[in-house]
């Protein structure tokens, strides 16, 4: 895994002034919450009109559902962040260890659960650490010595030797 700087943005437990940055990321973020939701409504309008459309989903769903409950990433992959919502709630959340940011990804709001404004863009934030503890490396087994050859074995290691070293002589003064 490589290794990873996380990064802070203010100070989430400290008294906090929106920015118009932070306004401007919190309306595209509705916006972008808008289109989606007239997307869905015009794909789910397909999906009445057509039973076989909507079964092929439906089923493509499932299958990736299994999918993503059968992988599930261990806690020692989990960052756990502490983070300001545009609403001024701090509330605690996690993304994947590899994510130097909580607001990489698309992952720039969320739903407070505090109050339930979906979406509430991260205004400020800032690691806690990992929600589990990495596993320890196996310690290599020492690998034995290597045995000793026996005085037979290096002597019939040294002839072989010579053997090999008269035939390339005699190779090398015939050409």
């Amino acid at each position: 895994m490589r290794e990873v700087e996380y990064e802070s943005y203010g100070c989430p437990l400290e008294n906090y002034q929106l920015t118009r940055a932070d306004h401007r990321q919190q309306k595209q973020s509705e916006d972008i919450r808008c289109w989606v939701e007239k997307q869905a409504a015009e794909e789910k309008a397909k999906e009445r009109a057509d039973p076989a459309l909507a079964a092929g989903r439906r089923a493509v769903v499932e299958k990736v559902l299994d999918m993503l409950r059968s992988c599930q990433t261990p806690e020692h992959d989990i960052m756990r962040w502490r983070v300001r919502l545009y609403c001024g709630h701090i509330v605690k959340t996690r993304r994947h260890r590899e994510n130097g940011k909580p607001t990489l990804h698309g992952s720039s709001s969320m739903q407070c659960p505090e109050c339930g404004k979906d979406p509430s863009a991260i205004v400020a934030f800032e690691p806690i650490g990992l929600a589990g503890q990495p596993p320890s490396l196996p310690k290599p087994a020492a690998s034995p010595s290597p045995k000793r050859p026996t005085r037979a074995e290096l002597e019939q290691r040294v002839a072989a030797l010579e053997r090999e070293n008269e035939r390339l002589r005699s190779r090398g003064s015939e050409g």
